[in-house]
C-alpha cells in the first residue's frame, strides 16, 4: 500500500472493481444534501434539562458514534454539515462559538480535521475536553499504485489514513473511545453511556459477522478506488485495494478520461462504483467510455444524522459489493 490521497469537494470520487466474473446489474445512489458546516442541533435538545453536558461531534460518522452513546444524557451537536467536504474544510465564527460554549469536542482524529486545532485554540474555552475516537487505532498510511487524473489537489494526513469508521470492528474501539471521554466528563452518566455503548457495539459486532459470512467467498478481490476511503475495510475482509485515481469533478478533460481508462484496463476492472451524490451524467459518460457498471459505494460522509444511519448505509455498502463481485 501506498500514501493515502484524499478528495476535494471538486473531486469526482468512483470505485472500479476488478473481479474475474460476470457482473451482476445493480445501480443505485442517493444524492446527499448540499451543505456548509455549520452547527446543527439534535431536535430533542430543547425538551432536555439545561444542565446536561453539551458535546459537538465534528462530523457525521462521529456525530452518529457519539449520538449513540450519549442519548439523552448530553446535548450532541454536529460541527460539520452532512454533505460538507471534511478534508478541505474551513472554519466559521460558528464553529468558534459551538466550541466555545461546548463542553466536550468529539473528533474522529487520524489528520481528519485538520481545522480543529486553530479552531480550539480560538475558541479560548480551557474547560472543553477533547475525545479523540480513534485512540489506539493503528492508521494504514500506505495504500496501492497511484494513478492521478488532471485534479489540482490530493489529501495526505500525515497520520495515516484516517477512514477508520469503514470498518465495524474499528468503528467498535471508536465508540468504546467516545464512551470512555463521555465518562470521564460527565461521570455521573456513567450508566446510561455504558448501557448506550454496549447496545450499540452489539450491532456493530452482528454488522461484522454479516460482512464477513457474505463477503468470505470473495477473499482476494481486488478493487481499484477514486476515493481512498475503503482500505481498512478491505483490510478486514480481505479485499485488495490496488490504486487510486482522482478525476475532477467539473469537467472531465481527454486525458482524464483515458487514464481512467488505462487503469480500468490494467487491472481488468469490471465494475465502476461512485459515492452518493456525485454528478451521474459524468458518471454515465465514464461509465460508458469505460463500459463498465456503475454503482455506489458510500463513505458515510453525507446522510441522516440518526445513529441507525450508519448500519443502513453499511447494508447498502455490503449489498453493492457482494452483487459486483458475483
Amino acid at each position: 500500500m501506498k500514501r493515502i490521497l484524499g478528495r476535494s469537494q471538486s473531486r469526482l470520487a468512483l470505485i472500479a472493481v476488478l473481479m474475474s466474473g460476470a457482473i451482476a446489474a445493480c445501480n443505485q445512489s442517493a444524492p446527499p444534501p448540499q451543505a456548509t458546516g455549520t452547527v446543527e442541533s439534535t431536535p430533542a435538545a430543547a425538551t432536555q434539562p439545561e444542565n446536561r453536558k453539551r458535546v459537538v461531534a465534528t462530523f457525521l460518522p462521529i456525530y452518529l458514534f457519539t449520538k449513540a452513546v450519549a442519548g439523552d444524557a448530553a446535548q450532541v451537536d454536529i460541527l460539520i454539515q452532512p454533505g460538507t467536504e471534511v478534508h478541505e474544510y474551513q472554519s466559521t465564527p460558528e464553529d468558534v462559538k459551538a466550541l466555545s460554549q461546548a463542553d466536550i469536542v468529539v473528533k474522529n482524529g487520524l489528520g481528519m480535521e485538520e481545522f480543529l486545532d486553530d479552531t480550539i485554540k480560538s475558541a479560548q474555552n480551557s474547560k472543553l475536553k477533547v475525545v479523540d475516537s480513534s485512540k489506539g487505532i493503528k492508521p494504514l498510511d500506505e495504500i496501492s499504485p497511484v494513478v492521478h487524473g488532471s485534479g489540482e489537489h490530493s489529501h495526505e494526513h500525515g497520520a495515516g489514513n484516517p477512514h477508520v469508521w469503514l470498518d465495524p470492528v474499528l468503528a467498535k474501539q471508536q465508540v468504546e473511545n467516545i464512551r470512555d471521554g463521555l465518562i470521564a466528563a460527565d461521570p455521573e452518566n456513567k450508566a446510561k453511556y455504558e448501557a448506550n455503548a454496549a447496545a450499540y457495539i452489539q450491532e456493530l459486532a452482528n454488522l461484522d459477522k454479516e460482512f464477513q459470512q457474505r463477503l468470505g467467498k470473495f477473499s482476494d478481490r481486488t478493487f481499484i478506488t477514486f476515493h481512498d476511503a475503503f482500505p481498512y475495510l478491505a483490510q478486514r475482509y480481505n479485499l485488495n485495494q490496488v490504486a487510486v485515481v482522482e478525476i475532477p469533478e467539473d469537467q472531465l478533460a481527454p486525458g482524464d478520461v483515458k487514464e481512467a481508462i488505462d487503469a480500468v484496463k490494467q487491472f481488468q476492472a469490471k465494475a465502476l462504483f461512485s459515492e452518493p451524490g456525485v454528478d451521474n451524467k459524468l458518471l454515465d459518460g465514464l461509465s460508458k467510455d469505460l463500459n463498465v457498471k456503475l454503482r455506489p459505494l458510500d463513505s458515510l460522509e453525507a446522510g441522516q444524522t440518526d445513529p441507525q444511519h450508519y448500519f443502513v448505509a453499511m447494508r447498502a455498502n455490503l449489498q453493492t459489493l457482494e452483487e459486483a463481485f458475483k
